[in-house]
């Protein structure tokens, strides 16, 4: 099994969400929060700023810890063609500056700010549905329930 540690930003103003348009080499593309893997011996905190300015462009400051999410993708389902473990941390990320572009030799071709009830039309990561309930309802434990993979919603 592989496994990857990641994290994502939530970043939410006026009632919009900021969301990357992932184009893998192989495969659909869709839309996704920032963020992504944390690197050795990095912490994940500075990872979810790293890679906020590295996909977006933009400058960021973490405003709190929402969460931690654990998925098992099952070999069918893997990119990699093995069973693959990934552990999300999420945190509530403010923007502070820079301006939105595509990630230069990289794997977001944009990001956009776009209106929370319009992501329900998204072809887009189960990564965004986690990251937008555990925004919503601050859960006490940090975890909210698992959201199938179906339809527009991918892994």
């Amino acid at each position: 099994m592989s496994f990857r540690l990641a994290a994502y930003a939530v970043c939410i103003e006026d009632e919009r969400v900021l969301l990357a348009r992932y184009v893998p080499p192989a495969g659909d593309t869709h839309w996704t929060l920032p963020g992504g893997k944390v690197e050795h011996a990095e912490d994940p905190f500075d990872a979810v700023i790293r890679e906020v300015a590295e996909e977006t462009g933009c400058d960021a400051v973490v405003e709190r810890l929402l969460g931690v999410d654990s998925r098992v993708i099952p070999v069918a389902e893997a990119w990699l063609g093995i069973e693959h473990q990934n552990v999300g941390i999420f945190y509530r990320v403010r923007i502070t500056g820079g301006a939105l572009r595509p990630e230069p030799n990289g794997e977001t071709a944009e990001s956009v700010w776009t209106p929370i009830p319009d992501v329900a039309r998204l072809r887009r990561s189960s990564l965004v549905d986690i990251g937008l309930a555990l925004a919503q309802t601050l859960p006490v434990t940090g975890h909210v329930a698992s959201v199938p993979v179906l339809g527009l919603i991918q892994h």
